[in-house]
């Protein structure tokens, strides 16, 4: 009988690898989790942490400079962009140690700073070291993706992984693509002083959300002073002018820059630790293929996060991780089916917009009928009171029932709000039991009861009004 030193060895440090981890000590298996660079991976190091504290910076200063319609009188703010950027790596610090080696060991996981090699479906080298184990579960996450444009390599271009290395603020920023990354950072450099244009070779910012969610989110930077370039098409830099070329139509047109910032996507970090070799199944978006069990097509090699998709949110990892970690270490006894029926996202652009299931256009492509409810936030007393009164909430339900297919919210605290839903949706709860609870006055939650209150107004049965109307016109008649 073969007998191998670990359970499961995690190879990356990220979110899901953090997670597979702790869940594979909490079973009491021995676990061995191997980092080449930073505990905590990009979700702390580059991404969601630093780009957080980077958003609410902005928004300070934001904030300052509309205070006078709150009847305060406020000058011009000041911003000292490095003490800015001192914030966004205080917040790392601080995080830091949640994620850490100390933290990891002292919960019973045995970690390695060093790069893995993976030698076989059961051997992982490490430094020189070389690890068997029963199962192997990859979390290696991803990298930004840099498209193959003519002189973007001789040019100092930024990506999300490298972006926070910058001491002084771009006078005129760059920012190519308008997904997720690219529209949060384009609205935080804009707040911050920079001259931002976005440019996208879509129609319109945001390409998958709803069309009206993508207006609104223009409509906001338009009003901000971003330049918004859709349908256009990146096709060179000159890297000793600092331009770039775009097709536009049958056009082309030319745009200077201080800093451009590559904000095209994520590709997954798969090679340079021995998978080539391995022969694992590759998917044409260039991930690890796995399949509803987070197993590849090697069966004791399983993979969570960004590395195989299809959602690369920190969350979405977490939610991967226990599911490649508890296959990985019973079956096959026991195993589970990973599940995305209630996905939830946010990007963190004011107001923000926070997604959960399907949305209108989703439900168009598949051929999902449903019935729209919206409630818009011009009316909500709280949002009101705060300034704050664009945007709307919007939920898909199945025909005739109050079960919730999917909801869009455009708000501030959107993703705040979207817990709610995520809860009912998440454990079979649908709109009466949402307009049944009972929410605090004045607050944002209520929207979330308007809107499920839109809902019922159109499912009132007719014949139960008529008769109502009779009821109360014979007590009126006939007194006692």
């Amino acid at each position: 009988m073969t007998k191998y030193d670990y359970n499961v060895i995690v190879i990356g440090a990220g979110s899901g690898g953090l997670v597979a981890s702790l869940i594979a000590a909490a079973t009491q298996a021995k676990v061995a989790l191997i980092e080449a660079d930073k505990m905590g991976g990009d979700c702390l190091n580059t991404g969601c942490v630093p780009s957080k504290a980077l958003i609410k910076a902005a928004k300070t200063a934001h904030e300052i400079r509309h205070a006078s319609r709150f009847g305060i009188s406020c000058a011009e703010p000041e911003i000292d962009f490095s003490a800015v950027m001192q914030h966004v790596h205080g917040a790392i610090a601080a995080i830091e140690p949640h994620d850490s080696v100390e933290r990891f060991t002292g919960l019973g996981v045995e970690c390695f700073q060093d790069k893995a090699f993976v030698e076989d479906a059961h051997h992982v080298r490490v430094g020189d070291k070389t690890l068997s184990c029963r199962s192997i579960i990859i979390a290696t996450g991803a990298k930004a993706f840099v498209p193959d444009i003519p002189g973007l390599d001789k040019s100092d271009y930024l990506s999300s992984d490298t972006l926070w290395q910058l001491t002084q603020l771009p006078q005129k920023l760059l920012v190519l693509g308008g997904g997720p990354i690219g529209v949060e950072m384009a609205q935080a450099f804009q707040r911050l002083g920079s001259q931002v244009t976005i440019a996208d070779r879509n129609s319109r910012l945001l390409k998958v959300e709803d069309e009206d969610v993508s207006q609104s989110l223009l409509q906001q930077f338009e009003k901000e002073g971003i330049d918004c370039l859709l349908n256009h098409q990146l096709q060179a830099i000159d890297a000793e002018s600092n331009t770039a070329q775009f097709s536009h139509h049958d056009e082309t047109v030319t745009l200077s820059f201080d800093k451009i910032l590559i904000a095209l996507g994520r590709t997954a970090s798969i090679s340079g630790f021995g998978l080539e070799q391995l022969g694992l199944e590759i998917s044409p978006q260039r991930r690890i293929s796995s399949n509803g069990f987070l197993q590849t097509n090697i069966k004791n090699i399983y993979v969570c996060g960004d590395v195989t998709g299809p959602y690369q949110f920190t969350h979405a990892a977490s939610h991967q991780a226990w599911y490649a970690t508890v296959n990985a270490l019973f079956s096959p006894i026991k195993r589970f089916r990973v599940n995305y029926d209630n996905m939830a996202w946010c990007t963190f652009v004011d107001p923000q917009i926070a997604r959960l299931g399907i949305n209108e256009q989703e439900a168009k492509t598949k051929g999902i009928a449903c019935e729209v409810s919206r409630y818009d936030l011009k009316d909500l007393d709280r949002a009101i009171c705060e300034g704050k009164n664009q945007g709307f909430i919007k939920v898909l339900s199945k025909p005739g029932t109050d079960k919730i297919l999917g909801v869009t919210i455009v708000a501030e605290h959107g993703g705040e709000l979207l817990a709610e839903f995520a809860l009912a949706k998440t454990h079979g709860l649908g709109l009466n039991k949402i307009l049944a609870t009972l929410h605090i006055y004045p607050s944002w939650s209520e929207a979330n009861k308007f809107v499920a209150s839109e809902w019922r107004k159109k499912h009132i049965p007719r014949l139960a009004l008529v008769f109502l109307k009779l009821f109360h016109k014979i007590r009126r008649l006939h007194g006692e």
